[in-house]
């Protein structure tokens, strides 16, 4: 059996999408993130802010038309596309790179038919919140289209209603373990100490968990994390393990008082406190 890994810095870091001097935007991916309806938008925002101030090149909520307008103020570098079908969201995700699903989409058929027409793209998902509760009745027919560059996010709620039993009789690691290689896809099991699975049998658990992140909308930030790094080449896995580890670096280094929103704008000091350790101080 593959060892539990320590997901810390020294695990990914070597594959981290830093740009190089002649990267432009187009060459750091392209991500969507599918909006809920006109009363719950914000989820959606925050995954996309976070998957841009993570680096990821070019962001679009890609939303309800009936949602258009509650989108719009809030948007700036984040664009925005209205789909009324899913054949069309598969026709504005068929160029991306990664896409999260799932924060404030809501639960039931309409989600699940979007989540099968962005599996027709090939885009690769980070799928979270209700496009995981959608699935419930039958997690199966969620497996069936997944591959190993999917990354599912739960919490130990979700996690037991695509997984009955598995937790209690496994404990967290073994049951991410099995879950990752039942579903052919990456799993980030939510918690203090958060565990992610890649298929192959490889385990990392978090150990820079925060207390802070208990709060409403924090996980849309750490799937839209996930995500804007695996738009940007970075292997589900570890990009997986990277989103985790920056999603808790944030909230330790702000600490009481934080709210979601607070989550994307703390990332750069984060950020920059690597690029120095992997390039040394800047001259001046």
């Amino acid at each position: 059996m593959t060892k539990t890994l320590r997901n810390d810095p020294d695990l990914w870091s070597p594959h981290f999408p830093w740009p190089a001097a002649d990267t432009h935007k187009h060459a750091r991916g392209r991500l969507v993130v599918i909006s809920g309806d006109a009363w719950s938008t914000g989820a959606a925002r925050l995954a996309a802010r976070a998957g841009l101030r993570v680096g990821a090149g070019l962001v679009t909520v890609l939303s309800p038309t009936e949602a258009l307008a509650s989108h719009a103020p809030h948007l700036e570098a984040v664009m925005l596309r209205g789909f009324d079908e899913p054949g069309q969201l598969a026709q504005l995700a068929d160029k991306a790179d990664a896409a999260v699903i799932g924060p404030a989409a809501g639960v039931g058929e309409q989600t699940t038919l979007n989540l099968f027409a962005l599996t027709a793209t090939g885009v690769a998902l980070v799928i979270d919140a209700d496009a995981l509760t959608s699935f419930q009745d039958d997690p199966d027919n969620l497996f069936s289209v997944l591959d190993r560059d999917d990354v599912l996010t739960p919490h130990p709620g979700e996690f037991e209603r695509l997984f009955p039993g598995l937790l209690a009789k496994e404990g967290r690691e073994g049951a991410a373990r099995l879950a990752a290689e039942r579903a052919g896809a990456v799993v980030i099991l939510k918690g203090p100490r958060t565990v992610v699975a890649a298929p192959d049998g490889r385990i990392a658990v978090n150990a820079n968990g925060s207390p802070w992140l208990a709060t409403a909308g924090t996980g849309d930030v750490l799937a839209g994390f996930a995500a804007g790094l695996i738009a940007q080449g970075m292997a589900s896995f570890e990009a997986a393990c990277a989103a985790v580890w920056l999603h808790a670096q944030c909230a330790g280094n702000f600490g009481p008082g934080l709210i979601s929103e607070d989550l994307p704008d703390l990332l750069p000091t984060v950020l920059n406190m690597l690029f120095v350790a992997k390039s040394g101080p800047r001259p001046g």
